[in-house]
């Protein structure tokens, strides 16, 4: 989503904090919204806790756990957390976004590198500052930037998400310097895909877009989503390493797309399917399940107290035919989370990183739903899924909200949950016995 223009002083570009939690709990607690999951953790990010759409977790030689936290908006870029011991989460340190208008929304983690998306409130912002930073993280504690994908041109806004689990190609979602949309602002995001075998020196290998949305397409403009019309463009681009051949594009007002890209010169789409209307819109997030037969599908709640729709997850069978089959529970309380404060609805749900230590169920959904918290869902019927845990922190002091807005979510294989608040609230550390640790971790 775009975010205001804003004017914040800089400080250094890496800004070492106090190693120390500032506010860590040694023991769970359990407020009245839970069911079967509780908090044993939180950490504000000293002061700074608008958390974005990105984590990745990495192991070091020595036996830590380092997660990496992408924040929402400036004047944090990212932050760097020693996770070892989940019950006391220490904040090492963060980076600065590098310009006072720049976001770094989201992140993601291969191997010894970081690659972390920079987007722009406005295309008149200078080259070099929209696109992909690549950092090095052989010394996890102090990620040293080394190589830059420049995606600024007159119609981007740079890179919103990015997904890199195979040690190689990263995928996101983008404007290219060379590609003009035929409505600015709105159709400006395509799928990318960019070459880090040397991640000093980026490379594109390939794109696709929803024919129709730039200038000089044969096809004509997709039809608007006669609801709240948040345009034809890219937001999550998923390829896993098992179906290396297979992306999953979540492409907003303009539905779902599964694209061939064993040539990754030239993607072609193996389904699309524009689900608005019936549905409210903007298609986030596309999690193949079950081997690639059925699809968990997010469908991000954009505005305040519920105005742009009942924004919820459904469940796809057939990544050729795209038949939706299901949708996840609604909470009992709806009408109450609407009224409650900011956004309530879907954002995303965790996705499976196999190059990370993370846990991995067929069975068990989990997601994020702004003011309806975590919540987790039990999918072993697609066609019957049903809710089984959840959590709904109280509201984060400062939050222009007034309630709790939880962002995205992470898990890693010691069943440990992380979720972040887009406001203030920063870092909730959460466990449940629906989740358990995978195997290896025992």
């Amino acid at each position: 989503m775009r975010v205001p223009r804003r004017s914040l002083a800089l400080v250094a570009s890496l800004a070492c904090v106090p190693a120390g939690p500032s506010a860590a709990f040694a023991t769970a607690t359990r407020p009245a919204e839970s069911r079967d999951m509780v908090l044993i953790a939180h950490n504000d990010l000293g002061g700074t806790g608008n958390l974005g759409e990105g984590y990745a977790e990495i192991k070091t030689r020595d036996g830590r756990r380092i997660l990496y936290a992408a924040h929402e908006s400036g004047p944090r870029c990212f932050s760097v957390l020693d996770v070892t011991e989940p019950r006391a989460p220490r904040l090492l340190s963060q980076t600065d976004v590098p310009d006072a208008n720049t976001r770094c929304n989201s992140l993601d983690l291969s191997g010894r590198v970081l690659a972390v998306a920079n987007q722009v409130d406005d295309e008149a912002e200078p080259g070099g500052v929209a696109g992909l930073r690549i950092y090095d993280v052989s010394d996890p504690l102090t990620p040293k930037q080394i190589g830059f994908f420049d995606t600024s041109g007159p119609f981007s806004r740079g890179v919103h998400f990015v997904w890199f689990a195979d040690g190689r190609y990263a995928h996101i979602s983008s404007g290219m310097p060379d590609f003009q949309p035929r409505r600015p602002n709105m159709d400006d995001q395509i799928y990318v895909t960019v070459d880090l075998a040397n991640p000093r020196r980026p490379v594109e290998t390939g794109r696709w877009w929803w024919p129709g949305t730039r200038v000089g397409d044969k096809a004509p403009v997709p039809t608007p989503n006669p609801g709240v019309d948040s345009g034809c463009r890219a937001h999550n681009t998923d390829v896993f390493p098992d179906r290396p051949d297979r992306a999953y594009v979540g492409y907003i007002d303009c539905g779902l797309a599964v694209l061939d890209i064993s040539d990754q010169a030239h993607p072609r789409p193996i389904a699309m399917l524009d689900d608005s209307p019936p549905g409210p819109g903007f298609t986030h997030t596309l999690q193949p399940i079950r081997g690639g037969r059925y699809i968990v599908a997010t469908h991000e709640a954009i505005q305040d107290n519920c105005t742009d729709g009942a924004k919820r997850d459904d469940i796809y069978r057939n990544a050729s035919t795209l038949d939706r089959i299901a949708t996840l529970p609604a909470p009992d309380n709806v009408a109450e989370l609407c009224a409650r404060g900011g956004r309530f609805g879907a954002h995303n749900i965790f996705e499976h990183t196999p190059d990370e230590p993370t846990w991995w169920s067929d069975r068990i959904v989990i997601g994020s739903f702004f003011n309806g918290g975590v919540r987790a869902y039990d999918v072993s019927n697609p066609r019957h899924p049903r809710e089984i845990a959840y959590y709904v922190p109280k509201a984060p002091v400062g939050s222009p909200a007034g309630a709790i807005q939880i962002n995205d979510v992470y898990v890693d294989d010691r069943g440990v949950i992380f979720a972040g608040d887009r406001f203030a609230g920063g870092l909730y550390v959460l466990t449940s016995p629906a989740i358990e640790p995978m195997a290896s971790t025992r």
